[in-house]
């Protein structure tokens, strides 16, 4: 049977912009027809990453393959992927029409009457059909936005690299646009490379996500595994909304430990990355996902004491502030929560099994989460 060799192969990439060290042996693999994203906070090295793909920036060492051959040294006009960037990059003295035929002219590839079929072919497929004739000042950013990636289309790249492209608009049209982009990368089976620093971004449209920090790979993994088992401190407070705080480990083991929280002691599921890390009586870092934490009034096995707050309501979701001896965390509840309290009433906090995590503590410090 034979191995299905990945579509772009990124081997041990370094990158330097004079002294600065901005992509570290950065290496994966992405699949055909797959939606990947680029997740992390700014400055973390994403966007230039995907501009080296491009071919807009050059790499120091390492290489880049398409369908197994590489194309580092390839202009970017040679590399068979377009990019779309978060301005849309329109020109302003072209119409929707000459926009998008733009490239296949420059190329000549397609003569008029083709390029005629393929515009209204891929105007159809971004749902602006009729809009040949207006001028990109008379388009909404939305609209824009579909007219860059028709503009990206027409060409049919392997590859379809899109830097922050929602980051321009507003909120309500970026959750909608995030729909149609994940839609209609389905519906073209082409491969999306997408760049965001928005979590929720990644996390709704992405087949899968390679978070990023400081120029190295910290986690790839599916949207459920990164949110549910990331592998890292840097990780589990990026992704997520998350309470992390050290605690005493009281008897480890392979796939949970026991840890002492507040006068109880409760069991704790090991990050993949952690089995057999805590020794016995250290310390490590437990951190909770608060929309899989629940607040009880009664006691309930492997839950948590402590006294309620503040209770905040905002419309469908309950936040309930918690102190639990000399720390405060905060319970996320979407339904109603299974208590009747009142700010100062004693409560129990319990969590999910895999809404809770117990990492090693190296880098604490450091992070300052």
């Amino acid at each position: 049977m034979s191995v299905r060799q990945p579509l772009l192969s990124l081997i041990n990439l370094n990158k330097y912009y004079g002294d600065v060290h901005v992509l570290k042996d950065v290496s994966f693999t992405i699949d055909e027809g797959e939606f990947l994203t680029l997740l992390g906070p700014s400055g973390c090295g994403k966007t230039t990453l995907l501009r080296c793909i491009a071919g807009l920036e050059r790499i120091q060492s390492g290489d880049i393959l398409l369908s197994g051959t590489s194309i580092k040294d390839l202009a970017p006009n040679k590399r068979n992927v377009n990019t779309v960037f978060q301005n849309y990059a329109l020109f302003p003295h072209f119409n929707v029409y000459d926009n998008i035929a733009y490239g296949p002219r420059m190329t000549k590839s397609l003569n008029e009457s083709q390029l005629k079929t393929r515009v209204s072919e891929v105007l159809e497929l971004v749902q602006m059909s009729g809009y040949e004739q207006r001028m990109p000042h008379q388009l909404s950013g939305g609209q824009r936005q579909r007219i860059a990636i028709a503009r990206a289309l027409i060409n049919e790249p392997s590859i379809l690299l899109l830097d922050e492209p929602l980051g321009a608009l507003d909120l309500k049209l970026r959750k909608h646009m995030q729909t149609e982009l994940a839609h209609l990368q389905r519906k073209t089976g082409t491969t999306f490379v997408y760049v965001t620093h928005d979590q929720e971004e990644a996390l709704n449209m992405s087949d899968r996500i390679v978070v990023i920090d400081q120029g190295e790979v910290q986690q790839l993994g599916s949207p459920r595994e990164i949110y549910n088992n990331p592998k890292n401190l840097f990780v589990t407070s990026f992704i997520g909304d998350r309470n992390i705080f050290p605690v005493e480990v009281v008897e480890p083991g392979e796939e949970c430990s026991k840890v002492k929280l507040g006068e109880s002691v409760v069991a704790v599921r090991n990050s993949s990355s952690a089995k057999n890390a805590f020794p016995a009586e250290g310390s490590a870092i437990l951190a909770i996902l608060m929309d899989k934490m629940r607040i009880s009034c009664d006691e309930t096995e492997n839950a948590v004491k402590g006294r309620a707050l503040s209770i905040h309501y905002a419309g469908s979701q309950i936040r309930i502030e918690v102190q639990v001896e000399d720390r405060v965390l905060t319970v996320v509840e979407y339904q109603k929560i299974d208590c009747d309290c009142q700010v100062g009433d004693t409560v129990y906090i319990s969590w999910e099994e895999s809404g809770a995590i117990l990492l090693p503590k190296d880098g604490w410090e450091e992070r300052g989460v």
